[in-house]
């Protein structure tokens, strides 16, 4: 694929402003749902790593649930959920339709699983009993958590974080129901596609796939030298 396309039309697309406002766009919002994710995901995978409670099974469950169902179903949802015509709409007057926040969300939505899954698989492999040992010293548990048991699964978290940012600058099923515009690279590739044909369409298929090759290479030697 990427020989089909030559120097000078690459270098056009690379030009066009819309198309780096998608690919910019797809990127920060990618990126703003995976802080997101470790703000809120971080101690959701701890406490199902160490708790066992009533309903930690249904939890699980639903967080695993964008991993399976088709994310026009998820879009679907989102849109059911923080529409222009939900409930809470009409409660608070806050719609993330069209906005890019509203990418942000459906990108956290389909993509949190990668992440909570995987610190929850690293919190599971780190001994308790260090946890325990500096709670015998006198740390509290949220120094215990910052100091011992997050510095011990920051891999993992690393890891999750890669696969999650990636995942997010795919999507394209959820994103395209809950805001088709702004435009990110995905909803950019499908509508040129789809309007004009794949001559159109591919320039900027190379062009997210290179970039994103970049970056994810970029991701993967800092997460090697993190080892």
């Amino acid at each position: 694929m990427l020989l089909t396309v030559d120097a000078s039309e690459l270098s056009r697309t690379a030009a066009d402003s819309e198309v780096r406002s998608a690919i910019m766009l797809t990127l920060r919002a990618s990126l703003w749902a995976t802080l997101a994710a470790l703000v809120m995901g971080i101690p959701l995978a701890w406490i199902l790593a160490r708790r066992n409670f009533p309903g930690r099974r249904v939890l699980e469950g639903i967080i695993d649930l964008p991993v399976i169902i088709p994310h026009t179903a998820a879009g679907i949802a989102l849109l059911s959920v923080w529409g222009r015509q939900s409930f809470f709409h009409r409660v608070s007057g806050i719609s993330v339709v069209g906005t890019e926040a509203g990418i942000s969300l459906a990108m956290f939505f389909v993509s949190v699983p990668f992440l909570v899954n995987a610190a929850k698989s690293g919190f599971r492999m780190v001994d308790e009993r260090y946890e325990k040992t500096a709670r015998s010293l006198g740390a509290g548990p949220w120094k215990t958590f910052f100091s011992v048991s997050l510095p011990m699964v920051r891999k993992s978290i690393l890891s999750g974080s890669i696969m999650m940012l990636g995942r997010g600058i795919s999507e394209f099923g959820a994103v395209v129901i809950l805001a088709y515009h702004p435009m990110t690279a995905p909803v950019m590739i499908f509508e040129r596609f789809q309007n004009f044909g794949l001559k159109y369409a591919l320039p900027v298929t190379v062009l997210l796939i290179l970039i994103s090759l970049v970056v994810f290479i970029s991701l993967r030697l800092v997460e090697e030298r993190r080892r």
